[in-house]
């Protein structure tokens, strides 16, 4: 695991490709404080921070073949690639070191960008052609690992974080209004646009390849989030038996792919059912010290899962580890946590999620999470939504609603132009979403929105926290329900096997996952509902911290009122700190309070 950067730029010289690469790589240190590497020529130039997690003393980058016509970059694990690597030597590679990035070095120079597609995997890529003069960039399936790419009209830029692309100081971009108005309704900025003007992000599971001296053309697919299953495509009506014995296999070996490494390896513990199975399949498998991490808010029991977590811990043995917030040193955090996430992201989670990985690393180099069940298998409360969705006179059908659900929706179009002071003629950011369903075809109302789900809300605020916010404490997070092969399981199953009626009639979410839970867990743990990672702020901002988002907001230097009508600001802000009000005015309120200490940091 790492950071990467590089420029492609014939026209400047390679020193000065040095310089630049060097000041790139400084600013994703956090990325990989064990090691790092520049090298550069008339054409390019590549640069990485490393984070040793896989043959600590030979995995050196960038690394290069023999004549150094072909070099590479890489962040990230392939988890494949002890087998990819065997197959390789019987064909005759000779290998120097034990590290993956040579697995993937060697790949290309056997077969090229397609043999790159039997990886699996999360990363980000790239790798200078020498012989072709190209330079070619690809991001993992599921989007797991970020990769910001930038073009100036001359030079082209990538980097694992967009402060890297800024810290070459080559250009200064503008703030993308669109960007900022998608922001508003999601809490998060949606698909490959990002928050500057000529700054994107390489779609996941794409690849792009570069010529040098020429403007980067369109990325292409490698992969795509497999359509969900048609009822007409469903292979009979399989038991749940079955389904459930595809369902363990695969997870039970997704597991255990992640947890090689030639570093510590913990478990992300929360007390839920996901990362409780995780860590119990770990512990099944004999992983040893296994060690567990939670985090909960003091004054807060009502939300506080860490009694579960510790019966979890105890019960697959882990030696486990816990710490609690304070309402103060939450809202201390919000510099550092604008400054981790790049971009506004207003998910409350991702605080506790820093606070916890700052706790991990101390101990271990890589943690497993529970990522991903929810958006694969119909968590959240998708039992209730199932129901009535079952209960209708005639199939449900979102491409037919004229508002489509998803997770994040808290500002329409209208609402976004009565905010703003320059509101500009942008189309209805739930189109997006629209889009997403539609291409989800023919297919159960559930299934439709978690396939919007898998390419947008996953991607762009579940995973983009979770690298960031993880790796800005120099810890590798993996995603065992991530592996694209449970994913494309999930797709072909049937809509029932994530979330559906028992035997008795009644709604359950992640059937397969909670039948196996049942075999590995106290039945308080398999039986309990869903927490989700509860954070209590909206109380501490219409109660003690009041006075924290008026300092904020009502401040005539606050940056954000350059960018909103003023009376609409401030309604918003006496709305959301209202002792009793609408709880959407208070996810407002924190969206507002997230982009204005983003441009506190970053304008």
């Amino acid at each position: 695991m790492c950071g990467i950067a590089g420029i492609l730029d014939p026209q400047c010289p390679p020193e000065e490709k040095r310089i630049l690469l060097a000041r790139m790589t400084d600013a994703i240190r956090h990325r990989g404080p064990d090691g790092e590497g520049i090298t550069a020529d008339g054409l390019v130039g590549l640069g990485m921070r490393r984070l040793a997690i896989i043959d600590l003393p030979g995995g050196e980058q960038p690394m290069a073949d023999a004549d150094a016509s072909v070099q590479l970059v890489f962040n990230g694990e392939i988890y494949n690639f002890a087998i990819l690597r065997e197959e390789l030597a019987h064909r005759g590679h000779v290998f120097r070191t034990r590290s993956d990035t040579e697995v993937v070095l060697r790949l290309y120079l056997d077969g090229g960008l397609p043999a790159l597609e039997r990886m699996n995997g999360m990363f980000a890529i790239a790798i200078w052609d020498g012989r072709s003069r190209t330079l070619h960039l690809m991001r993992d399936r599921l989007g797991v690992k970020p990769l910001y790419v930038a073009w100036d009209g001359q030079r082209l830029l990538f980097a694992s974080e967009i402060k890297a692309i800024l810290a070459s100081g080559v250009w200064q971009p503008r703030v993308s209004g669109q960007a900022i108005w998608d922001y508003l309704t999601f809490r998060y900025v949606p698909g490959n646009r990002c928050i500057w003007e000529d700054i994107w992000k390489l779609p996941p599971g794409h690849c792009l390849s570069v010529p040098a001296g020429e403007p980067p053309p369109p990325s292409r697919p490698y992969w795509t989030l497999p359509r969900p299953a048609r009822p007409d495509e469903l292979s009979g009506a399989r038991q749940d038996a079955e389904l459930d014995a595809q369902f363990t296999a695969l997870l039970d070996d997704a597991v255990r792919l992640r947890l090689i490494a030639d570093v510590p390896v913990g478990i992300m513990l929360s007390g839920g059912l996901d990362s409780s199975v995780v860590a119990a399949l770990a512990a099944r498998q004999g992983h040893r010290p296994l060690l567990t991490f939670s985090v909960a808010f003091e004054g807060a029991p009502e939300i506080d899962e860490l009694p579960f977590a510790r019966m979890v811990a105890d019960h697959v043995g882990a030696e486990h580890h816990e710490l609690r917030l304070t309402a103060a040193g939450f809202l201390e955090q919000l510099p550092a946590f604008v400054r981790a996430t790049d971009e506004p992201l207003a998910d409350l989670a991702s605080i506790p999620l820093g606070a916890i990985s700052a706790l991990a690393a101390d101990r271990v180099k890589v943690v497993l999470s529970g990522e991903g069940a929810d958006e694969i298998l119909a968590g959240y409360t998708f039992d209730r939504v199932a129901r009535d969705w079952a209960a209708a006179p005639t199939p449900v059908d979102l491409r037919r609603w004229p508002v489509p659900p998803h997770m994040t929706n808290y500002m329409t179009s209208a609402e976004k132009r009565n905010l703003l002071a320059r509101p500009g003629d942008w189309p209805d950011s739930m189109d997006r979403v629209r889009g997403h369903i539609d291409r989800a075809g023919d297919t159960s109302a559930l299934d439709q929105i978690l396939y919007a789900y898998g390419h947008d809300w996953l991607v762009e605020d579940l995973l983009m926290k979770a690298d960031k916010m993880s790796m800005a404490r120099s810890l590798e997070l993996r995603t065992p329900f991530l592996d694209y092969r449970l994913v494309a399981w999930a797709a072909a199953a049937p809509a029932a096997a994530k979330t559906g009626p028992d035997s008795d009639g009644v709604f359950t979410t992640k059937r397969s996952l909670r039948r196996l839970a049942a075999k590995l867990l106290p039945p308080a743990i398999v039986q309990r509902p869903k927490m989700g990672f509860p954070v209590p702020v909206y109380g501490w901002l219409t109660g003690p911290y009041r006075d924290f988002a008026h300092d904020r907001l009502a401040d005539p230097a606050a940056p954000l009122r350059n960018w909103c009508q003023p009376e609409a600001l401030d309604n918003a802000l006496s709305a959301g700190t209202a002792a009793e009000t609408d709880p959407m005015d208070r996810h407002r309120l924190w969206h507002l309070l997230v982009l204005n200490e983003w441009m506190r940091e970053w304008l």
